[in-house]
């Protein structure tokens, strides 16, 4: 049994309710060997660190998201 078989039969050992975690899981895997994908997610995941951070740093993350923006990282 080769590693695709056995990662098959292990889900379908789970119960019905932890499919949907699984399937997070996957799709996440699968924008991982994606390079577009990917650095989507990763532009993405730092726009979650700012939004979710306090106001109090927020002239500091204004700053910090504009410097980025001149360097290329991100794109707006």
């Amino acid at each position: 049994m080769n590693i695709r078989e056995e990662a098959i039969k292990k889900i379908n050992q789970l119960p019905d309710k932890l499919l949907p975690e699984v399937s997070i899981l996957l799709d996440f895997l699968l924008t991982k060997e994606n390079p577009a994908q990917w650095q989507m997610w990763e532009q993405f995941k730092d726009f979650l660190k700012i939004t979710d951070s306090d106001f109090s740093d927020y002239l500091e993350n204004l700053e910090d998201y504009e410097e980025r923006l001149a360097r290329g990282e991100i794109q707006w």
